[in-house]
């Protein structure tokens, strides 16, 4: 069973579009997405669409955002919140009615016996983000890994790699874009499709075949995402201009 996890789409339908596009070309079976539909991007409505095609979907904090008021949000993330929320309420139609009814009933995480899936963390499935720096802050690692029963994949910071119970975060290039699943606990961040943030403005997804995890980077029309961004007076200029860097 090939698997793909996606994460953090952010409304940018090229990225989306691409992504599944590659996933279908290697031949996966099942696509679990861990959150954050929306936000940032131009395209809300087109890409709950296409994700609520997938086997699981899960919440992320910008999708509950939309549902409710934000919190802990910078100002351009607000802004695009609130112009997301408009967008889908504008759509009074059994479409419309079906994204909301979508958001609305994504779960928190997801387990399937040794495999946690969740969007921010293992202790807190929604906003807490652990970065590869956390690797130094080992009170909060072993808090975490003291909840993951094997393997837990996610998503929220933006930043593919991997985490180790020995303290170690290894990124992609690292490890040739391939980790194997053994008997040590592991966290996997499974970089985010609409949104990089590791110097790589490509889409960044991850497949999961039994005990092998491969990290895949998908070129997309970056220029288009940014010029529907400018285009749009309620989404932040800088929201496009990042997609360049990947940052």
């Amino acid at each position: 069973m090939k698997r793909a996890l996606i994460s953090d789409i952010h409304s940018n339908l090229e990225s989306l579009t691409a992504v599944l596009a590659d996933l279908r070309a290697q031949g996966v079976e099942e696509v679990y997405c861990l959150g954050d539909v929306v936000g940032y991007g131009p395209n809300p409505r087109e890409c709950i669409d296409l994700v609520m095609k997938c086997k699981v979907c899960l919440l992320g904090n910008h999708d509950q955002g939309a549902l409710f008021d934000p919190e802990g949000f910078n100002t351009g993330a607000e802004r695009a919140i609130f112009w997301t929320r408009e967008q889908l309420e504008n759509s009074n139609s059994p479409a419309g009615n079906r994204r909301w009814d979508f958001l609305g009933e994504l779960p928190r995480n997801h387990l399937e016996g040794k495999f946690l899936f969740v969007h921010g963390s293992a202790r807190n499935p929604l906003n807490e983000y652990v970065f590869p720096e956390d690797i130094y802050n080992r009170r909060k690692m072993e808090k975490i890994f003291a909840l993951i029963e094997k393997y837990a994949f996610q998503g929220h910071t933006h930043v593919p790699g991997v985490f180790t119970e020995d303290f170690r975060f290894l990124s992609p290039e690292e490890i040739n874009y391939e980790y194997r699943l053994g008997d040590a606990k592991v966290m996997i961040n499974v970089g985010s499709v609409g949104q990089p943030r590791d110097g790589d403005p490509r889409a960044c997804y991850v497949i999961l075949e039994d005990d092998l995890v491969r990290f895949r980077r998908v070129e997309y029309p970056v220029e288009e995402t940014i010029r529907k961004i400018y285009a749009i007076p309620d989404l932040d200029n800088y929201l496009g201009d990042r997609l360049r860097d990947g940052r």
